[in-house]
């Protein structure tokens, strides 16, 4: 097994039992409850799995990392049972969303769905069931501490006193950053090369009806990564499917074959295999137009016509963006890039595509580039044009050019201060038990008070 699919599998399953068998003829490790907050328990192996989750992420297991992932343990316990007692509810479609998320993550870092199931000898389907319970758990002591903390906010003089409580010579040095903006535009299909897909996925269509075997047609026709499995997909709920393709999927019966239909990754004919409950497996093929050299010249000559129009002043970059440009993200943000490692607009230069940093790092602030061909979040060749809307030179933090960062480290301050009073108040009326080898932990709150506490 390569290091990277055994991190990953480390990383993937924090999930606890109740019993941790090792491999045949070593015996079986027997698992204890190490803690008890209300009536949720955190058991030996909870702690031993989430601590190779982390081990993914470079945390060494030690007595002080056991330390650190009990109390979190602990704590996240606290947060469940004071949800289940203002019984307050995880809904199916946020537990299903959110395995969508995390299952797309795992099948990535494996490489396929097939190469996740055969790893795990077990189906994608199986793998959500199993993941579930802890995952709702999750959720539930996230929505509590939004409940907590969620409304709270900073005012300016607050954020000002939290920045000037700190020594001038402690204040962190803040590396060079840039802010951009983005118009993007696909290369146009041509209605020849869309007439011409269509027309070879009818007779495909016409071909399996006529008795010809599906999976084996994908194998040789499909353009998808499915194909050398005949197509299939796999059990998917219908919020993972693309809105077109899921229509067509969840409407079939029996072995029936869907018409053509199109969405943003192409044309497909879609084949239901077996629907259980909110999910089905289906197998179709994919097949998309291609772009012909033309139709990118197109695409950068429409952004040059666009670049000339702002640069007259008849628009500005914002209004060009959301009128005319393909990403919808930044569209709808006045065609500004949202950095997702760190939620804001602000990109450091190692943060940047390299690409992305060799047209950015020649240009001046406030000056528009020539059209600059990229490739989309889903795999598509375009064009766009990139505005430099700020660049900062390094230095120490200050309130006039890092307010929004000062002001979101204070907002966080403030937030763990409640948080901490919180868990003190529910500490005192919740029962709490933790084993007492843990007593020599170093923990932020006291989960060892004299009296457990009283049991609700």
């Amino acid at each position: 097994m390569s290091k990277k699919i055994l991190r990953f599998v480390l990383l993937m399953f924090s999930i606890s039992e109740a019993m941790a068998q090792e491999q045949e003829g070593k015996g079986v490790l027997i698992d204890e409850v190490v803690g008890v907050v209300g009536k949720h328990t955190v058991l030996l192996s909870d702690i031993e799995n989430e601590l190779e989750r982390l081990a993914g992420q470079g945390m060494v297991a030690n007595d002080e990392s056991r330390c650190i992932v009990l109390e979190e343990l602990l704590f996240q316990r606290l947060l469940v049972n004071q949800a289940d007692l203002d019984s307050m509810q995880v809904s199916d479609a946020q537990v299903n969303g959110e395995l969508e998320n995390r299952m797309r993550y795992y099948i990535q870092q494996a490489g396929s769905e097939q190469k996740l199931e055969a790893f795990m000898g077990k189906s994608i389907a199986e793998l959500k069931e199993d993941y579930r319970d802890d995952l709702k758990r999750v959720l539930l002591a996230r929505n509590m501490q939004s409940k907590i903390t969620g409304e709270l906010k900073v005012t300016p003089s607050e954020v000002r006193q939290f920045f000037n409580a700190f020594p001038q010579d402690s204040l962190p040095f803040i590396d060079s950053e840039i802010e951009l903006a983005q118009i993007v535009k696909k290369a146009p299909v041509n209605p020849e090369e869309r007439r011409m897909v269509i027309e070879k996925m009818e007779k495909l269509r016409e071909r399996i009806n006529n008795g010809e075997d599906f999976a084996a047609l994908a194998v040789l026709y499909s353009e998808d990564g499915s194909a050398p499995m005949g197509g299939e997909l796999g059990f998917k709920y219908r919020s993972e499917l693309v809105p077109e393709f899921a229509a067509a999927a969840f409407s079939l019966k029996g072995k029936e074959v869907s018409q053509v239909i199109e969405s943003q990754y192409g044309f497909h004919i879609v084949q239901l295999i077996i629907r259980k409950g909110e999910q089905a497996n289906v197998r179709h093929i994919l097949m998309s137009p291609k772009i012909r050299p033309s139709d990118f010249q197109l695409a950068s000559s429409f952004l040059d016509s666009i670049k000339s129009e702002i640069a007259s002043g008849k628009i500005d970059f914002a209004a060009a963006a959301q009128k005319y440009s393909d990403d919808e993200e930044s569209k709808n943000n006045n065609g500004n890039v949202v950095n997702m490692a760190s939620g804001t607009t602000r990109f450091t230069n190692d943060e940047l595509d390299p690409g992305l940093f060799f047209v950015l790092d020649k240009m001046k602030t406030g000056e528009i580039s020539v059209p600059v061909k990229y490739q989309t979040n889903d795999g598509k060749q375009a064009y766009r044009i990139l505005l430099l809307k700020t660049r900062t030179n390094p230095h120490r933090a200050n309130l006039k050019e890092d307010y929004q960062r000062i002001q979101s480290v204070a907002l966080q301050n403030k937030q763990n201060k409640v948080l901490s009073d919180w868990v003190r108040k529910k500490q005192a009326v919740t029962y709490v038990r933790v084993d007492d080898k843990y007593r020599s932990c170093k923990f932020r709150y006291n989960w060892f008070p004299v009296k457990q506490g009283k049991k609700q």
